[in-house]
């Protein structure tokens, strides 16, 4: 590897599984120290399995299997204070820090018109003002550094409506003036924020049958996942019906990298032209 990320620390949120895991090994792999969080643990109105304590230990475990230095912890987005605390830990331990990745996110479907309060509420809570509280707690670490990236996880929701998902799709489309707020900020600080925008992703989050379910419903039972790949292909330009979670981190490797050091307050699909149909 080209160790484009030599001397610098990550901080990550949803760490544990997916886009999370795959930016911690990608960013591990060109030099960079690791802070990773998750809650590891289920949330309220998500019927997705959650992520555990030992997933965040094989995130750290392949970290480490690629030469990379990285630090645990379990955090709530939701919880400012512990996410504070954490962070201000995490960095003593390793110096400072120099990239945030906001990556920690649920999914949950209802019509808007049928959803419970509590569902939008959650939803809110954790992929927008979870989103807000990271870059909160991390930004002073950034200004410290004189520098910094901050790539915040939206989706095509963030540039596009999608069906039964209105929650989701107000708080990806909140990520993106949090993120064109926060470049007006820390500008003057040398700290660039720019958000990702990802198609279906093969991860746990769509893995699974309530999601499968949601993209084909004309079946009486789970779809595969040949099926739900039928479904999910037609989202896409591409002939693909997903990206895989590397792919993402690679767009986040490039963002936080010297080679996007004039980049900031852009939204960069990673969607296999998913927006554009």
């Amino acid at each position: 590897m080209s160790a484009r990320l030599a001397g610098k620390t990550a901080l990550i949120t949803g760490a544990a599984r997916g886009i999370g895991r795959a930016q911690a090994v990608r960013f591990a792999q060109e030099g960079a120290a690791i802070i990773a969080m998750d809650i590891c643990g289920p949330v309220d109105t998500v019927r997705i399995p959650p992520s555990g304590p030992q997933d965040l230990d094989e995130t750290a475990r392949l970290v480490r299997q690629v030469g990379g230095r990285i630090v645990t912890e379990i955090v709530d987005v939701r919880d400012p204070a512990a996410l504070r605390h954490a962070t201000d830990s995490a960095a003593t331990a390793f110096g400072g820090i120099d990239i945030v990745c906001a990556t920690a996110g649920i999914t949950s479907r209802a019509l808007a018109d049928e959803m419970s309060e509590a569902t939008w509420r959650t939803m809110l809570d954790i992929n927008l003002t979870g989103v807000w509280s990271t870059c909160a707690a991390t930004a002073p670490h950034l200004i410290d550094r004189g520098a910094g990236s901050m790539i915040l996880v939206s989706s095509i929701a963030g540039l596009r409506g999608l069906v039964g998902v209105a929650h989701y799709t107000a708080a990806k489309h909140g990520v993106v003036g949090l993120m064109r707020s926060l470049a007006h900020d820390l500008a003057p600080h040398n700290v660039r924020v720019n958000c990702v925008h990802p198609t279906n992703v093969d991860t746990d989050m769509i893995q699974n049958d309530v999601v499968r379910s949601a993209f084909r419903p004309d079946l009486d039972r789970p779809p595969t996942r040949s099926e739900f790949a039928d479904a999910a292909g037609a989202m896409n330009l591409l002939a693909v019906p997903w990206v895989d979670p590397v792919d993402v981190a690679n767009a986040c490797l490039f963002l936080a990298s010297d080679e996007a050091r004039y980049i900031t307050a852009v939204t960069l699909p990673v969607d296999a032209g998913a927006t554009q149909r």
